[in-house]
């Protein structure tokens, strides 16, 4: 990556994209096990800060399922020499010891793809994530999972109000 990449990317490419989410956020989640039946809605509060010059952010929450806390801590970069989005998952419910590196494609926001496994040495499933910012003041992260088939249903849906930049 080149200093001139770098700079013209904070000015109006994907790192000025992920500038512009900073900031606290609160909102709700949303957890679906079986399409279209919600297995829980809970109030997640974020904040999503920009680290290395503008290089990550770094999105922390926290939330519940049933009466369970979750924590969670995500990173997401725009690789300028490969033209992708990267990420790096962790979280106290969802993916247990692991990180779940995942890519994607070179769009003006995240959409980023990585696998697990189902912990019984079988086939090992997908999960998309991708982030929408409607306007300066919402942000949507919804999550996919995609069985060994490629069927692809939602599977957590993040909605966020900005409390502050």
């Amino acid at each position: 990556m080149g200093k001139e990449a770098f700079e013209a990317s904070l000015a109006s490419g994907p790192h000025r994209q992920l500038a512009q989410m900073a900031g606290d956020w609160e909102g709700s989640f949303r957890l679906w096990f079986i399409p279209d039946e919600l297995a829980c809605e809970a109030p997640q509060r974020g904040r999503i800060r920009s680290v290395l010059g503008g290089r990550f952010l770094i999105h922390e929450y926290e939330s519940c399922y049933n009466d369970e806390p979750i924590e969670g801590v995500v990173m997401y970069g725009y690789h300028l020499d490969e033209g992708r989005w990267e990420s790096a998952w962790v979280e106290s419910f969802g993916t247990g010891s692991s990180i779940m590196f995942s890519t994607g494609g070179g769009g003006s926001l995240p959409d980023v793809l990585g696998s697990y496994g189902d912990g019984q040495g079988g086939p090992r499933w997908g999960w998309r994530t991708t982030l929408e910012q409607p306007d300066p003041d919402t942000l949507v992260i919804t999550m996919f999972n995609i069985n060994p088939q490629g069927e692809e249903t939602r599977a957590v849906e993040t909605r966020y109000t900005r409390v502050s930049r």
